[in-house]
């Protein structure tokens, strides 16, 4: 029996002109009168997904999902080699959010953020904390240099054959550039060939922690080329400048978050995401509770991270 609330479908859906050449895609489920809810997504690039929607009880929150710049349905479509991703940043995104929020008429929400939507989550609630009334995170990240070093370094000795891959994947003239830089260069390539092998193998690397938490894990999305294109194209875009934040600050600044009240939720076996950073931010930010869940790891495919990112929201109904 699943955990999640029913499937559902939009009532409502729409883009969003940001006023500099992008439409960024939402859509609103649940109740057109009930709490409002915003979904932000991983990736960064991954596009907002159907089961994202079943998060929230339909009866009681008007949830508001979007595919952030670039991704999904949104266009342009980082997919294109012609689209300009200069105008995608963490604060164009922040931006995008709060035109959102006033779209929708919010006066405030709650936001749930699953992996770089936690970071999202946190540099918007940081931004603008008068709207937020509850935060809600799952697989908890801050995008500080050290995390991106782990993703794209640190666990190389857990996964020598495939690190080992990952880096004859390149060109010989920039194997010796750090992984992020070098297959930001190959997704900038003119040739679409070149993009499209260095998404798969971008992909190839970041598929060996999931499938050792989940054998039958990979999304089903991922059998998409285009799908791995532009999401690959958009996470080295970000990672290669630290998401435009100033390391460490979203921690620096997390006891101004005192009074919000926040729910983190994180598997202890997550290798994508080390439980450490989920720790360190509860301690910096006053009266948040931190979930850890014994048997978990970084998929909110994961029952147990379903269960409680339900539990979560169902807690903050009446905020």
């Amino acid at each position: 029996m699943s955990v999640l609330f029913p499937e559902i479908e939009p009532y409502e859906h729409g883009l969003l002109d940001t006023g500099d050449g992008n439409l960024v895609y939402w859509e609103a489920c649940g109740n057109p009168a009930g709490k409002p809810a915003l979904v932000l997504h991983g990736g960064p690039g991954s596009g907002c997904s159907t089961t994202a929607r079943r998060y929230f009880d339909p009866s009681v929150y008007r949830i508001i999902l979007v595919d952030q710049r670039n991704c999904g349905r949104s266009l342009p479509n980082a997919a294109d080699a012609a689209t300009d991703l200069s105008r995608n940043t963490t604060a164009h995104l922040i931006e995008d959010i709060e035109k959102l929020r006033i779209l929708f008429g919010a006066e405030n929400w709650t936001i749930f953020g699953n992996s770089w939507g936690s970071t999202l989550a946190l540099a918007y609630t940081q931004t603008h904390p008068g709207h937020v009334n509850g935060i809600v995170i799952a697989g908890v990240t801050t995008t500080r240099r050290s995390e991106i070093d782990w993703l794209y370094r640190g666990l190389a000795p857990l996964f020598p054959e495939e690190w080992h891959r990952f880096g004859e994947a390149l060109p010989p003239e920039i194997r010796n550039m750090d992984r992020v830089s070098a297959y930001h260069h190959l997704l900038n390539d003119p040739e679409e060939q070149v993009r499209l092998q260095a998404a798969q193998d971008w992909h190839e690397w970041e598929a060996a922690t999931i499938l050792l938490a989940d054998p039958a894990g990979l999304p089903r999305s991922w059998s998409d080329p285009l799908y791995l294109l532009t999401r690959a194209r958009i996470i080295p875009h970000y990672f290669r400048e630290g998401a435009w934040l100033e390391d460490g600050i979203l921690l620096k600044n997390a006891p101004s978050l005192a009074g919000i009240p926040g729910i983190l939720i994180h598997g202890r076996f997550d290798m994508e995401a080390p439980l450490v950073t989920a720790w360190e931010l509860a301690r910096a930010w006053p009266g948040v509770e931190l979930v850890v869940l014994p048997k978990a790891a970084h998929s909110t495919a994961n029952t147990d991270i379903a269960a409680a990112i339900v539990a979560a929201t169902n807690r903050f109904r009446d905020l």
